[in-house]
């Protein structure tokens, strides 16, 4: 485990806000309707562009909130887009 990690870096932040819209999707799925699926596609297909294009909505929804740094992005495994290659 890499202590010096701070406990909610972009990456983690849009893997647990990613996985919990698929569960919630999945229940609504189950007791509501199957249209519900559209929601599950739309998260996999920004998971999808994100590591192609390097533009990740979540970040810059959690920047706006103060939750990262200017700069921090989750599209590449340092931490910050002007690292990014």
């Amino acid at each position: 485990m890499n202590r010096n990690k701070k406990p909610w870096q972009p990456e983690s932040f849009v893997r647990v806000l990613a996985g919990s819209v698929i569960l919630v999707s999945a229940a609504l799925v189950f007791f509501h309707s199957v249209w519900w699926l559209l929601l599950t596609c739309f998260v996999g297909i920004n998971l999808i562009q994100s590591a192609f294009t390097g533009f990740c909505p979540p970040t810059i929804i959690g920047r706006r909130l103060g939750w990262f740094a200017e700069g921090e992005s989750c599209c590449n495994g340092r931490g910050t887009a002007e690292e990014a290659p």
